[in-house]
């Protein structure tokens, strides 16, 4: 008997196609980006209405594609209060789309989704000064700092008065 197949590793299987010219793959992700930022605009522009219904509901009211609402879905899902069970999505899976709004700001940006971030809904959640602390402090994550190395010839950082090649540097 086949394995089954859920909706995300089809959705999974069509958005990142290798057999698919790199025409075609701007093509599909652009005609996705219009769809999500205008599933994005409604549920930002309703912060008091927490979205749900089934995957096959949601795909309706928004004008999409059961698997393009998918790959909203598995695109949201790490910025949700309650994650939905996204590895065994069926169309009539129920989820709620009731998101976390400063994460939410923080993994677009992370995501360098600037037509997302950029939405004019974030006005009504977040203050323009908060949107701007939380895209510091997103891009300040993944910012490494080395720490300055000891030399030879300096003093123990453990207080001991020595040199660090005579202390603890041995």
């Amino acid at each position: 008997m086949a394995e089954k197949k859920y909706l995300l590793e089809t959705w999974r299987e069509i958005a990142y196609n290798q057999n698919q010219t790199q025409q075609q793959f701007d093509a599909f992700w652009d005609a996705y980006f219009v769809q999500e930022k205008e599933v994005y605009k409604d549920i930002l522009g309703n912060k008091d209405v927490v979205v749900k219904g089934t995957i096959k509901e949601l795909a309706d009211k928004y004008n999409m594609e059961v698997l393009t609402m998918v790959g909203f879905l598995d695109g949201i899902n790490d910025s949700l209060k309650v994650s939905n069970p996204i590895d065994t999505f069926e169309e009539d899976t129920e989820v709620s789309l009731e998101y976390d709004p400063e994460l939410l700001y923080k993994n677009m940006v992370e995501a360098k989704a600037d037509w997302l971030y950029g939405l004019e809904e974030w006005n009504d959640i977040l203050t323009p000064e908060r949107q701007k602390e939380l895209y510091r402090e997103q891009k300040k994550s993944g910012t490494i700092v080395k720490e300055k190395k000891i030399g030879r010839n300096d003093p123990c950082p453990c207080g001991s008065g020595k040199k660090y090649k005579f202390c603890c540097g041995r």
